[in-house]
């Protein structure tokens, strides 16, 4: 039923979008907002934007209805709008869920489990969640503060749960927020459920919700005690694989949850030389002793404070976690006193490197045990594992979702160790998402296990080089917001699938493997070679011949960020050389890559 008011409001938004000043698809959503009766809520918000001609900010909230990505759905937070987090969107994420469950019939329990990281109007968002899905049915078992997302997907495993919930944004600015949805497995959705998951989504009208303090009152939704605090740590805790605790680090939350899953399991451990950064311990998302508010442990800057305290108490580990505590960064001292970030790559070089020396030396090691990774992972963790007689799965698609999927599918029993080079990392079967909980612990155990022997995590890192060659790898990312910059991304990925560049660094690329397409083609003449198997994805690989250096580059659109991702893989056999030589032609060919890669990017969008 539609107003005057509202039918004027429809022409001037038909008009904006005559003459661009809105897309079509802001137009379509827009429409769906102010004629449709579930969101009559909203519909003053909407009429007070177009009637005041503030159609870029309409764009901004209606531009697109925010699918399921990599890691869920996750945006900018506002009052409403189809492209936002807000209380609407929460609700429909929540009731589509819910829907989902029971069109799919996997409903077991008839359970769910909702958690919250520390992020601004995320305890908001999950007590909607919580209301939703009590409304639907469900026996709704809750967090009232803020925990890890890995404590989430164990809690879905421990409870024996449908369904799970995590409102997080990862490591995202302040102003975002997101909500990631578990199945039973304990790990997050996978195809189909996730489309089938949207599709009830978006076909939600009236969305059913309960009174949250009523239904915890009767018994719906069941407030969770420290009693699962403690089960999740003492499962982290059971994956210890040394006694040696002589450590002096200092680990940073970030404002986030790190302090109940990384530190506490630490001090639980033993590691007492461990202190935490006072500065960034309290819980905010607004993250105000961040760097830029911006919590990413994949970021140098935000290690400021912590470093600072490093060098005051002589600590030689540093480790951060995201504000959802799934991720896990790592800073170590040098020779000189001076800390080294380390990448995503070499921690779980090094994570794999010690697990794999621990497990043989137990004799816990079969060649049926398996190491799993992403396609955009280093290269160095499936040559530490083949060097220790297991098997590799290495070409998983971009999302730990995959990596909980492939452990259930060969079987838990033989897993030993998940990576993705973005600071994912997970050992054991106690969960289906990464963790930086047990990722610290094992960096700590080898870190405090080496510097027993004089040695540190760089000399370990070092040895591996000199063993299996040196590995480079890097990441450029090019951001492209808003409905015009998902255009520049869409073009950019045909560019270089259509294209492609022939040469990068000075290396003559010689063929690219298409996710998207399914095939393998020879360059410079872009002809298929081959049909190329499973998986499925927006992904393209481009290589260079065998030789002493060789590069590989990955090209994708993130599937929770809007940006296109650039992901640099080189590899330099020593062959007579030493690690310094060595390391300084892969820079070299580092630096002329990333020029030549920019480069060709600018010119893309230049001619657009």
């Amino acid at each position: 039923m539609t107003t005057p008011r509202i039918e004027a409001a429809l022409e001037k938004v038909s008009q904006a979008v005559s003459r661009s000043a809105l897309t079509s698809t802001s137009q379509q959503n827009v429409t769906r907002w102010l004629t449709e009766p579930q969101y009559g809520a909203y519909q003053d918000g909407i009429l007070n934007l177009v009637e005041a001609d503030q159609f870029e900010k309409l764009d901004s909230l209606f531009w697109e209805v925010i699918a399921f990505g990599t890691g869920g759905r996750r945006g900018p937070m506002a009052d409403f709008g189809s492209a936002t987090i807000n209380p609407r969107t929460i609700a429909e994420s929540a009731h589509g869920l819910a829907t989902y469950l029971k069109k799919s019939g996997d409903a077991r329990s008839n359970s769910a489990v909702i958690a919250c990281d520390t992020r601004n109007r995320s305890l908001e968002f999950s007590r909607i969640t919580a209301s939703v899905l009590a409304a639907h049915g469900l026996k709704v078992y809750f967090y009232p503060s803020a925990r890890s997302t890995p404590q989430l997907s164990y809690s879905v495993r421990h409870l024996q749960c449908d369904l799970g919930a995590m409102i997080s944004a990862s490591h995202n600015p302040p102003a975002d927020n997101g909500f990631k949805a578990y199945w039973n497995t304990g790990g997050q959705v996978l195809p189909p459920h996730d489309k089938g998951i949207v599709d009830c989504v978006y076909d939600a009208g009236e969305i059913p919700i309960v009174d949250f303090d009523q239904a915890v009152a009767n018994g719906q939704i069941v407030l969770l005690d420290s009693a699962v605090d403690e089960a999740y740590h003492k499962a982290v805790l059971a994956m210890s694989l040394s006694s040696q605790r002589e450590l002096n680090a200092v680990f940073t939350p970030l404002h986030g949850v790190g302090e109940t899953a990384c530190y506490q399991i630490l001090q639980k451990a033993g590691f007492s030389g461990v202190s935490i950064v006072e500065s960034q311990r309290t819980q905010d998302g607004n993250f105000p002793n961040v760097d830029q508010h911006m919590p990413n442990p994949e970021r140098t800057e935000v290690f400021r404070e912590a470093i600072a305290q490093a060098k005051q108490t002589g600590a030689n580990v540093i480790l951060a976690s995201d504000p959802d505590a799934d991720r896990l960064g790592v800073c170590v001292k040098n020779t000189t006193g001076e800390f080294v970030h380390l990448t995503g790559n070499q921690i779980g070089s090094l994570i794999v490197d010690y697990i794999l020396r621990k497990r043989q030396a137990a004799g816990t090691l079969s060649d049926q045990h398996f190491v799993v990774e992403t396609l955009v992972t280093t290269p160095l963790i499936g040559a530490i594992a083949q060097a220790h007689g297991v098997r590799i799965i290495d070409d998983l698609l971009v999302g730990f979702k995959y990596i909980g999927q492939t452990i259930d599918q060969e079987g838990p029993d033989k897993f030993v160790f998940g990576a993705e080079e973005s600071l994912g990392f997970l050992a054991g079967t106690y969960a289906r998402d990464k963790d930086a909980g047990i990722a610290s612990l094992y960096l700590c155990e080898a870190a405090a296990e080496l510097q027993a022997e004089g040695k540190s995590l760089l000399d370990r890192l070092n040895e591996l080089y000199n063993e299996h060659g040196y590995f480079l790898e890097g990441q450029i990312s090019k951001v492209c917001t808003g409905p015009s910059g998902k255009a520049q991304i869409d073009g950019l990925m045909a560019a270089f699938r259509e294209t492609p560049p022939n040469s990068l660094g000075g290396l003559a690329l010689s063929r690219v493997r298409d996710y998207g397409t399914h095939e393998c083609r020879e360059l410079p003449g872009n002809t298929l070679i081959k049909e190329l198997p499973a998986p499925s994805g927006n992904l393209l690989f481009f290589e260079s011949s065998p030789g002493t250096e060789s590069i590989r580059i990955a090209v994708r659109p993130s599937g929770t960020e809007p940006k296109i991702k650039f992901y640099v893989f080189i590899n330099a056999m020593l062959q007579g050389r030493d690690l310094a030589a060595t390391s300084a032609v892969a820079q070299k060919l580092n630096a002329g890559i990333r020029q030549d890669l920019n480069g060709w990017i600018d010119q893309q969008l230049a001619s657009a």
